[in-house]
């Protein structure tokens, strides 16, 4: 019964910025790790960035220096600010979250928001 909403998607211009949030609801314990991943057409769904319930993040080398990842824990909500975007960067983007619910764990999936950079 939990439910991940995610918005922020959109069509930018290579060089623009956009920034993708997702918020949990339902019944929740505690998240653990919240992550975002993409899959461009025809291509397999990668992780892009991971951010833990302690703060520690990791990015996908293409990513470094140009997307950040965060959390807002009392909201159960988590970001993914990107900047400089390059038309590789087009894809669905899916927010994930392992998630403790009422007496067991599993992890969730966003609906996916579309992302689409122009050169």
């Amino acid at each position: 019964q939990v439910q991940l909403v995610e918005s922020g998607g959109g069509l930018v211009q290579a060089g623009g910025s956009l920034r993708l949030s997702c918020a949990a609801s339902g019944s929740i314990r505690s998240i653990n790790t919240m992550g975002w991943y993409r899959q461009a057409p025809e291509k397999q769904r990668e992780s892009v960035a991971t951010i833990t319930s302690g703060g520690r993040t990791n990015y996908a080398d293409s990513v470094k220096g140009r997307f950040t990842i965060s959390r807002d824990n009392a909201k159960n909500t988590v970001f993914l600010q990107m900047n400089s975007l390059k038309p590789e960067d087009t894809g669905v983007y899916y927010c994930n979250a392992d998630i403790y619910g009422l007496g067991y764990r599993k992890q969730y999936w966003g609906q996916g928001t579309q992302v689409t950079v122009s050169s």
